[in-house]
């Protein structure tokens, strides 16, 4: 049995991985600012610290002698509406680069036999995903580094700090890149939800013959990768000698409207999807509509030759999967307050 320390265990991917980490017989211990939302703390670990990880003592007392691996998940991060607003960007670097300075040197300084850590896909260039339809999001093409947010820019600093520890320390690190990854338990409203979690959330809301906004002309193009994939992508990467940096996401490249269309599909119910930007959406919102790169999509011939990993599901069904999950919420909430 390995013991397990999941950083960021109380948000939505740390979480599933703390629970696949106890499922398979691991002694999990996670440390995180906020409870899980969602799991009961006996459901994916053995002990639950509560705890602000910017703060050093924190992580000098939640990483111990002895313990096998760290997963490094915790960040400061959201959506669209909160990473590219340009309102959270101090936050968003001061909070996340501080977690993982005290993270690389406590790793090191206890001797932990293995760490991952979760970087993200914004760290690629804007320039290299101005078109929609064509992408460029090899791991090779990160640099020259041009990300499209301060939140990418942390996230490539991460990558070198780890790199850096693993070069003049010995940590034995593993980095991968997140690319959109969604389900249940996770994130469905209040402005951090990601795009599948927010286009299903309106379908579930919207009645029947109604309409829902889409920021933006809906034509920006991403890929989306279900939560239990993305698990199974890391367990596999922790089990192998490959270190990264590599891309864990889905290659099933869709459009805004469409993702927002196959929500409105899944719901059963008749919805037009209304797109809204420019000076319709500074007037309701009173800032401009953030949007992120024009195109992104996940290239994973690098995983696969490293790893032979591939994605099992199509988008299609873990968009059903979370449909079920937050539908049901939203009817819990709703029976609340009646």
């Amino acid at each position: 049995m390995k013991k397990v320390i999941v950083l960021g265990g109380g948000g939505f991917i740390g979480g599933h991985l703390a629970k696949r980490l106890k499922e398979n017989g691991n002694y999990v211990r996670i440390c995180d600012i906020k409870n899980h939302e969602y799991f009961d703390h006996r459901e994916i670990c053995n002990e639950f610290i509560l705890g602000d990880l910017t703060d050093p003592k924190t992580v000098e007392l939640v990483i111990a002698e002895g313990w096998d691996e760290v997963y490094q998940l915790a960040a400061d991060m959201g959506g669209a509406g909160y990473i590219f607003t340009g309102q959270n960007d101090a936050n968003v670097m001061q909070n996340s680069a501080l977690i993982n300075l005290n993270v690389a040197k406590e790793a090191t300084v206890k001797n932990i036999k293995k760490l991952f850590y979760s970087s993200s896909a914004c760290i690629y260039p804007e320039n290299n995903q101005l078109d929609p339809n064509n992408p460029n999001c090899e791991e090779s093409s990160a640099y020259p580094a041009n990300p499209d947010s301060e939140y990418g820019w942390e996230k490539l600093f991460s990558e070198r700090l780890f790199k850096a520890y693993k070069r003049n320390y010995n940590l034995n690190v593993r980095i991968a890149r997140f690319h959109n990854i969604f389900g249940p338990q996770g994130t469905w409203k209040g402005g951090k939800e990601k795009a599948p979690a927010a286009m299903l959330r309106k379908a579930a809301e919207t009645p029947d013959g109604g309409s829902f906004e889409v920021w933006g002309d809906g034509q920006q193009t991403r890929s989306f990768l279900y939560v239990e994939e993305c698990v199974t992508a890391v367990l596999s990467l922790m089990e192998s000698e490959f270190e990264g940096p590599v891309n864990i996401g889905s290659e099933e490249k869709v459009t805004i409207n469409q993702l927002a269309q196959m929500a409105i599909d899944i719901s059963g119910k008749d919805i037009t999807i209304k797109n809204i930007y420019g000076q319709e959406f500074i007037d309701k919102y009173g800032f401009k509509c953030p949007l992120g790169v024009r195109g992104r999509n996940s290239d994973n011939a690098l995983f696969k030759k490293e790893l032979g990993w591939e994605v099992s599901a199509p988008l299609i069904e873990g968009m059903t999967k979370t449909y079920e999950w937050i539908s049901e919420v939203i009817s819990q909430h709703q029976l609340v307050e009646a």
